[in-house]
């Protein structure tokens, strides 16, 4: 038996140590399953089929131990499959603290209100009651809403908030409604509340109370308003409250707070400068304008410096609108001012002034981070450049946007602040659409009336402005071409340098462009105006003022083509530069020699002679205009050449360049013809000219090796026997006819001479 027994003791002992191995398995197995349901997102009741173990125990050990991976892996995504969770949490947490106690404060004022106007619908109780309740109902949210404070803080907030309504709404009615309370007793009530509802706001922490105290605040005085109009009284009050906007930045950053305060207080001091102000109340606008700029600039920058905390990007917006709007009030009041407008240019240096102690005192003291430094000394820097011109005369808005824009380019470039530079090109923006604007008004005293006022050209402020804006995209642009002002890749502004680099120069060009181009449009304008002569006026002038813009354009283009070849080089510029030549070319070919031949007329015929001298000069404006064409198109051949020379490019450069060649000789042959009095024959001229031309171009076509120019020929010869036998026969006689006939015959044989000619180089050439 001891031996029989020794066996089964051994199976018995290895059968326990397989159960526990089971045991261990089953835990693994069940532990896999639920990480597999986790990761395909089954429900946990679901089960997960497993495969049978095997009746050896080895291999399931072994597999069992080949999958750790996939719990590691699991791990790492527990805290994915918690959000959905989390977030149901956190919205019934929102539902359950938060909503339904604002929702029933709200119904339980409504209930007081439905309340109170049945009681007085149907006059249960006397005003006096009435009001006493509404105060007992109010004062006992407010006492409950401190009982609560300590263990339900934001519960307690919204009773406070309710409670703080009934108070404002049932003090009103008892002024209002029942005549229960006098004005001044109100008026202190309803200061108590704000000043309650603001120190309830920070010792809560709650912004929302803020928000309360603020609109019931703005609230008083158009509620209690009898009519009257003391608005002295009334931005007395608004400098109150904004003063204790400015108590609680020294507590709290509450940025909802300060924005509302600043755009309620400026709405109605706008909305009094659009309907009350007069010159009388100069010295009313000027001094509150002033309090209450002061007043946002410190709630603006108080809790940031005290807490040493950087200026974000709607800070910045908001201190430049607080100096924009406050400079805007100031110059309105002025102008409108006998005395005070002309004091503007000394208000532009005051507002200089007042940035430099602002910005000394931030940089002594440390206060400030460099954003804010900088930002203030670009201030600084626009209102001393404006200072002047502003003195002189208008465009002040033109000015100021323009030098704020090179300002705030100069600091975010140079001192690496990408949003100054975001920030100035919007101001660049603006600064181009205002001086569009200012030209169109600067057009409107030249046009065909008498009573326009005469403007000295050059010497006007107009063309001062456009220069000194011209100056400030400069100075932008010449900062945007210096490599060690180029921003970092990780400075945010990248996105934005590739349209920066067009629309700089472009803006420049534009400028200067139309800076001399209005000045001399001007010039001939206003002779025009002081040609006047017993009602008569002398025509030629707007014709030799039309000529000069069309030369004055092409000798701009083609200095500036000439300078891209010289010192740019750059493709783009060359190819914008071909495309407005090619319109200012196209526009000369038509309307240009249109107006010549018009000056042309006048001089021969002598028109108005006996008021006007019509000089010879009605005939040499001419070739000083096709001087400048010729420059033009050489300018833009030697371009073509240098940044597109391609066989198609080339092609339609050498046919434009042929047709206006075309055009000039067939313009200057009836020019020649109409002075010399052979007006009578300039069909048959023309068809002449016309097929020599022909000839020529094929004789260039072939000796050059261009078919285009050889087709061009030929169309162009077709098109002159359609004039000949449509048109020209008509009005020719006998002799004409036949010379024409004779003289076009001849050139189609010496052009099919040619073509048998050459016709071994002709047809042979690889095009």
């Amino acid at each position: 038996m001891s031996k029989e027994a020794k066996p089964i003791d051994q199976l018995i002992k290895r059968l326990n140590i397989l159960e526990e191995k089971h045991a261990t398995f089953s835990l693994e197995i069940e532990q896999l399953r639920r990480e597999i349901r986790a990761l395909v997102n089954e429900p946990s009741g679901k089960p997960v089929p497993l495969p049978n173990v095997p009746s050896e125990p080895e291999p399931p050990i072994v597999a069992a131990r080949k999958t750790p991976q996939p719990v590691a892996h699991n791990i790492s995504q527990k805290p994915k499959k918690a959000e959905p969770s989390k977030l149901k949490a956190d919205f019934e947490k929102f539902i359950g603290e938060n909503l339904i106690s604002k929702i029933g404060i709200l119904i339980l004022i409504l209930g007081v209100g439905i309340g109170a106007k049945y009681a007085i619908d149907n006059e249960l109780i006397s005003p006096l009651t009435r009001i006493n309740l509404g105060y007992l109902v109010g004062l006992g949210l407010l006492a409950t809403a401190f009982k609560l404070k300590e263990k339900y803080s934001k519960f307690s907030a919204v009773l406070l908030s309710g409670a703080m309504t009934i108070l404002y709404f049932i003090t009103f009615l008892a002024y209002a409604t029942y005549e229960l309370l006098p004005q001044p007793v109100t008026f202190a009530l309803m200061v108590v509340f704000t000043i309650f509802t603001v120190l309830a706001a920070i010792n809560y922490n709650r912004q929302i109370i803020a928000h309360l105290g603020l609109v019931g605040a703005y609230a008083v005085p158009f509620l209690l308003s009898t009519g009257e109009g003391n608005f002295v009284v009334l931005f007395m009050y608004m400098a109150v409250i904004n003063g204790g906007v400015l108590f609680v930045a020294f507590q709290k950053y509450w940025k909802g707070l300060y924005y509302s305060s600043f755009s309620i207080t400026w709405l109605i001091f706008f909305i009094w400068t659009a309907g009350n102000y007069t010159v009388d109340n100069l010295g009313t606008g000027l001094i509150f304008s002033t309090l209450f700029f002061v007043l946002f600039y410190l709630i603006l920058m108080a809790y940031k410096i005290l807490k040493s905390e950087k200026f974000q990007r709607f800070d910045i917006v908001l201190l430049l609108g607080n100096a924009s709007i406050y400079y805007g009030f100031g110059y309105y009041f002025l102008s409108e001012h006998e005395t005070g407008s002309q004091l503007l240019g000394v208000f532009t240096l005051f507002n200089a002034i007042l940035h430099f102690g602002i910005g000394v005192l931030l940089y002594k003291r440390e206060l400030a981070d460099k954003q804010l430094f900088y930002f203030v000394v670009g201030l600084v820097l626009t209102f001393v450049t404006l200072a002047i011109p502003v003195q002189l005369d208008g465009n002040w808005v033109t000015l100021l946007w323009a030098g704020q824009a090179a300002s705030l380019f100069w600091v975010g470039r140079t001192k690496r602040q990408s949003f100054y530079e975001q920030l100035s090109y919007a101001l660049m923006a603006l600064s181009f659409f205002s001086l569009l604007q200012d030209w169109d008004n600067h057009m409107v005293g030249f046009y065909l009336d008498e009573s326009s006022e005469i403007a000295m050209p050059v010497f006007n402020l107009a063309f001062a402005t456009s220069l000194l804006i011209a100056a400030c995209f400069g100075f932008i642009y010449y900062i945007n071409t210096q490599e060690k002002h180029k921003p970092h890749q990780e400075s945010g502004i990248n996105a934005w340098l590739k349209v920066v680099n067009y629309a700089i120069p472009s803006i420049l060009l534009i400028i200067i462009y139309n800076t001399f181009r209005l000045e001399l449009s001007n010039y001939w304008q206003e002779r025009y105006l002081l040609s006047e002569i017993e009602n008569h006026y002398n025509n030629d002038l707007l014709d030799i003022g039309n000529l000069w813009n069309m030369n004055y354009s092409m000798l701009f283009m083609a200095v500036l083509s000439f300078m891209n070849l010289k010192r740019f080089n750059h493709r783009i510029l060359a190819a914008i530069t071909l495309i407005i030549s090619a319109l200012i070319i196209t526009g000369f070919l038509f309307t240009g020699l249109y107006l010549l031949s018009e000056l042309r007329t006048s001089y021969l015929e002598q028109t108005l002679s006996e008021y006007y001298i019509i000089s010879a000069m009605n005939i040499g404006i001419r070739y000083l205009s096709l001087l400048f064409l010729g420059v033009l198109l050489a300018i833009s051949f030697l371009q073509v050449k240098r940044f597109f020379n391609k066989p198609l490019y080339t092609r339609i450069l050498e046919l434009f360049m042929t047709v206006s060649f075309l055009w000039i000789l067939s313009s200057e042959l009836l020019n020649l013809m109409d002075i010399f009095g052979y007006q009578e024959t300039y069909r048959l001229a023309l068809s002449i000219l016309w097929g020599v031309f022909c000839v020529g171009l094929i004789i260039m076509g072939i000796a050059k090796k261009k078919r285009h120019l050889r087709l061009a020929s030929i169309t162009l010869f077709g098109i002159t026997l359609l004039k000949l036998f449509f048109y020209d026969i008509a009005g020719l006689d006998t002799i004409s006819k036949t010379i024409v006939f004779v003289s076009l015959g001849i050139l189609l044989l010496v052009i099919s001479f040619l073509y048998n000619k050459y016709k071994h180089l002709i047809f042979n050439e690889s095009e």
